[in-house]
C-alpha cells in the first residue's frame, strides 16, 4: 500500500512551488548581495565625505550598535529597558580610565580600548540584570529606569570616578602605526568594532543561548516547566546587552576622548528605545537601520529648523501606527511576498509618492507655524496692518492670505487619495490571487 503524501511536500514539488522556491532563493540572494555592497560602501566612505561627513558616519555606527545591543533585551528576550544608557556610559568611563592609565600610555593598545568597555557594561549589567530580572513586564521596565536614574543622580558627586560637571577627557594614543589622530583612522577603528560586535551578535542568536532568548520572549511558562533556570537566562541575556552596549560607549569616548554624566541622562536611554523600534526588533539588522537612519535624520535636520524633535516623534508614531514591524519590515514584506519585483516596484513607489506629499504638507505647516508664531516675526507685527511675507523654501508667503493655508491643504488631501487608492488596489491584488 502506498503511503500518503505529505501535503506539503506535494505542493513544494509543484511548478508553483518550485517557483516560489527560486523566487525566495534569488531573493535571499539579493539580500546577501545587497549586505556586502552595504559593507563595500562602509569602507570606502571615509573617501566620498568630508570630515565633518565622516564624524557624522563614526556617530551613526555607534548608534547602530548601541541599538542592536539594545535590540538582545528587548527584541530577542522581550525585556523592554528604559535605562540602557547607563551601560553605555559606563562603557564609556571604562575606556577613559583604561586610556589614562599608566600615565596616559593605557593598559592596552589604542585599538583595543573598547575592551574595558564590554567589562564595565558587563559588570554593571550583571549586578542590575540580578535585581532588574526578578521582575518582568512594566515592572521590569520600572526597575531599569530606576536604576540608570539612580546612577545618573549619583554621578556628578562621584566625582573621582565621572568627574563631575567637567567629566573625565583623555587621548587617543599611537599604536600599531597609526596615530588615531584624524576622523578617517578612527572612522576604521569604530567599523571593524561594530562590525566584529554585530557579527558574535549574529552568531549569538543562532547559539542555543540565543534561542532560548526568543523562548523567554514567547512563554516563559513553558521554559520554567522544562526545568530551565529562567531567572539566570534572564541575567545572562541582560549581562550580554550590556557587554555590547558598554562597547558602543567605549567607541563613543574613544571618538569624543571625554565624556560626562550627561551620558547617563534619560534622553538617551528613550533615543535607543525609538531607534530600535523605528527599524524593528524583530529583524537582527532591523535597529541598526533606525539607529543610522535617525541619527543621520537628526544631524541633517537639526541645522535646518528647531522642530526637528517634533519630526522624529511624528516618524516614531506613524511607524508604530501604520508599520508596526519598524522599516526593516519593509525588506521582509518584500522577501516574502509572492508578487513580481516590478509589481512590488511599483507598489513601493506608490506609497513613497503619497507620503511624500503628505510629508511636505506637514513640514510646510510646521515650518510656517513656528515663524509666524516666533517672537522676531511677532514683534514686526503692526495694527491695522497686513502681515508681512514669511521667507521658506526659497518664496514669500502671505501668512493671512487662504492661497498659503490651501497648498498643504491640496498636499495633503493628494497624499491621503494616492495612499488609499494604492491600498485599495493592493487589496485587490491580493484578493485576485488568493481567489
Amino acid at each position: 500500500m502506498n503511503k500518503p503524501l505529505n501535503p506539503a511536500v506535494a505542493i513544494a514539488a509543484t511548478p508553483a512551488g518550485i517557483a516560489g522556491k527560486q523566487q525566495s532563493g534569488a531573493r535571499q540572494l539579493y539580500l546577501r548581495l545587497l549586505l556586502a555592497a552595504i559593507l563595500l560602501l562602509l569602507v570606502a566612505l571615509p573617501g566620498l565625505l568630508s570630515q565633518a561627513l565622516v564624524n557624522a558616519a563614526i556617530q551613526m555606527l555607534i548608534g547602530a550598535l548601541f541599538a542592536s545591543a539594545f535590540n538582545v533585551l528587548a527584541g530577542q528576550g522581550g525585556m523592554l529597558s528604559f535605562g540602557h544608557a547607563a551601560y553605555f556610559g559606563i562603557g564609556a568611563f571604562a575606556t577613559l580610565h583604561a586610556m589614562n592609565a599608566l600615565g596616559g600610555a593605557g593598559l592596552l593598545p589604542t585599538p583595543l580600548m573598547p575592551v574595558f568597555g564590554a567589562l564595565g557594561g558587563a559588570a554593571l549589567g550583571l549586578a542590575a540584570g540580578w535585581f532588574s530580572t526578578q521582575r518582568s513586564g512594566v515592572y521590569f521596565s520600572m526597575i531599569t529606569l530606576a536604576l540608570a536614574e539612580l546612577l545618573h543622580a549619583l554621578a556628578p558627586h562621584l566625582k573621582s570616578t565621572f568627574g563631575g560637571e567637567a567629566g573625565v577627557s583623555s587621548m587617543r594614543m599611537p599604536a600599531w602605526g597609526i596615530s588615531f589622530g584624524t576622523p578617517t583612522e578612527v572612522y576604521y577603528l569604530t567599523l571593524a568594532w561594530v562590525v566584529l560586535s554585530l557579527a558574535l551578535l549574529f552568531f549569538f542568536s543562532r547559539t542555543p543561548l540565543g534561542r532560548l532568548a526568543l523562548g523567554l520572549r514567547e512563554n516563559t511558562h513553558r521554559l520554567k516547566f522544562l526545568g530551565y533556570n529562567v531567572h539566570v537566562l534572564r541575567v545572562l541575556i541582560f549581562m550580554i546587552s550590556a557587554m555590547f552596549a558598554g562597547i558602543a560607549g567605549g567607541l563613543l569616548a574613544m571618538n569624543n576622548e571625554a565624556a560626562n554624566y550627561v551620558l547617563f541622562d534619560v534622553r538617551l536611554s528613550s533615543e535607543v528605545v525609538l531607534n530600535a523600534y523605528i527599524g524593528g526588533v524583530g529583524v537582527f539588522f532591523g535597529p541598526a537601520l533606525g539607529a543610522a537612519v535617525m541619527t543621520f535624520f537628526g544631524y541633517a535636520v537639526s541645522d535646518l529648523t528647531r522642530s526637528w524633535l517634533l519630526y522624529q516623534g511624528i516618524i516614531f508614531v506613524l511607524v508604530m501606527m501604520f508599520m508596526p514591524s519598524g522599516l526593516s519590515g519593509i525588506v521582509v514584506w518584500w522577501n516574502n511576498s509572492k508578487h513580481g519585483n516590478a509589481t512590488l516596484l511599483r507598489y513601493v513607489l506608490s506609497w513613497t509618492a503619497g507620503m511624500l506629499c503628505c510629508a511636505a504638507a506637514t513640514v510646510f505647516t510646521v515650518e510656517l507655524l513656528q515663524r509666524a508664531l516666533g517672537t522676531d516675526y511677532q514683534s514686526l507685527l503692526t495694527d491695522g496692518q497686513p502681515w508681512p511675507a514669511i521667507d521658506l523654501f526659497g518664496h514669500a508667503w502671505l501668512p493671512g492670505a487662504a492661497l498659503t493655508w490651501l497648498l498643504p491643504v491640496v498636499l495633503l488631501v493628494a497624499g491621503c487619495l494616492v495612499l488609499q487608492r494604492t491600498g485599495h488596489a493592493w487589496q485587490a491584488l491580493n484578493d485576485q490571487e488568493a481567489v
